[in-house]
């Protein structure tokens, strides 16, 4: 069973950034997917971005692109997600999640359970205009 441990998440203005992390305990993060999904308040849960096992190819969500990059490091067996440009709309609980495999864009972007098996418990981000 893979735990996801989210940490990173505050309260920043528009405009700032953030930067969330995502470590896995007992397998190393190259086994897997990973990606992060938000789920803003009163809101349905929401692709934001994946990358694949080697992070060679990763996809975001319309919302995100220009602004958010996922990234890995492998030596410290945890990924990243680098927001900057916040918006009072980016706003929600991230929560970090793994996949035994690795879909293509429009599977991730239709919602359901984003082709994740593994999931944190999420982190809040709050963004203050």
């Amino acid at each position: 069973q893979v735990q996801l441990v989210e940490s990173g998440g505050g309260l920043v203005q528009a405009g700032g950034s953030l930067r969330l992390s995502c470590a896995p305990s007992g397998r190393a993060i190259n086994n897997y997917a990973m990606g992060w999904i938000r789920q803003a308040p009163g809101k349905e849960r929401e692709f934001v971005t994946v990358s694949n096992r080697s992070g060679g190819t990763t996809y975001y969500a319309d919302s995100v692109k220009g602004r958010f990059t996922i990234s890995r490091d492998t030596a410290m067996n945890t990924v990243y997600l680098q927001m900057n440009s916040l918006k009072v709309e980016d706003t929600a609980v991230y929560y970090c999640a793994a996949g035994e495999a690795f879909y293509s864009e429009t599977y991730y972007t239709r919602g359901g359970d984003f082709g994740m098996e593994y999931w944190g418990k999420g982190t809040l981000v709050t963004v203050s205009s």
